[in-house]
């Protein structure tokens, strides 16, 4: 990947493809137009900072783009958003979007950046999904519509539910780049001494070191329904539409257990269909 920094177009075609292959695009699809465009420039910016992070560029590089992006996102706030912005500045106006958010995703990369996280202990873990997977959540409630105190909540808890998905879904794509999310904690339980990536993986006790992850994402989908159902229907159908998809991902890998070889767990057509009908049309 070239080190040089690129943005989003302002016009929804642009931002909108970046996003169409992401597992949130039929949640955004759903949305009216202006908020559909401004939750594009909301993905298309965390995927542009999230190549840098995880781009094969030395780590001084990837922290250069990161910190090229941070002065970036300082201009907008100061009024003299970089060319290239427009669509991202647009929606930072039109929903109220808050600086710190954007400079919390950033800072969550860094950490990527910084070194291969591996068996972070949960503190730490927990941190991590703050930044990359909360704070977005918290730019996307803001332009769902969600009231400020239910919204932070739903992101805290949809944010961490959805990012701990994630990273129980890509365990072995993660090992192969020398990155382990599992936590220290629960490599411990599950007595493997190891935090080798690829020897995690390929251990026998790994349904083990994954049952604590699943837990805590499920206590975190729990706890974003809840909140969810007290929000108004058109604040929540989103949210609720991405809640459902990551949870059938969740208990799809349940099912499937974690010895190798490990498919990839994806929702089907069906399924998406019968989601979308639950939380989007009735």
């Amino acid at each position: 990947m070239t080190s040089t920094v690129t943005y989003a177009g302002s016009a929804e075609g642009s931002a909108s493809n970046r996003a169409a292959g992401s597992s949130f695009y039929t949640a955004m699809r759903i949305l009216p137009r202006v908020q559909r465009e401004a939750m594009f420039e909301i993905y298309s910016f965390c995927r542009r900072v999230d190549d840098i992070a995880d781009s094969s560029m030395p780590r001084s590089e990837r922290l250069a783009g990161l910190a090229r992006w941070r002065s970036d996102i300082d201009a907008l706030y100061a009024g003299r958003a970089p060319a290239g912005l427009e669509g991202l500045t647009s929606a930072v106006r039109t929903y109220s979007l808050r600086k710190d958010d954007f400079l919390d995703v950033i800072a969550g990369m860094e950490m990527d950046a910084v070194e291969d996280i591996r068996a972070p202990e949960w503190n730490k873990l927990d941190l991590y999904c703050d930044r990359v997977a909360s704070a977005v959540g918290r730019l996307s409630v803001r332009v769902f519509g969600v009231e400020d105190e239910l919204g932070r909540h739903l992101a805290h808890h949809l944010g961490r539910a959805l990012q701990l998905t994630n990273i129980l879904r890509d365990i072995d794509e993660d090992a192969a780049i020398g990155r382990l999310y599992l936590p220290q904690e629960a490599l411990n339980e599950a007595k493997i001494g190891s935090t080798e990536p690829l020897c995690v993986i390929e251990s026998s006790s790994l349904a083990a070191a994954c049952s604590p992850v699943v837990d805590r994402a499920r206590e975190h989908f729990s706890e974003a329904e809840a909140i969810m159902v007290r929000c108004p229907r058109r604040n929540a159908r989103a949210p609720r539409v991405m809640g459902a998809v990551y949870r059938a991902i969740l208990e799809g890998m349940v099912i499937r257990g974690w010895s190798p070889p490990r498919r990839r767990v994806r929702v089907n057509r069906v399924q998406l269909i019968a989601i979308i009908l639950k939380y989007a049309l009735f």
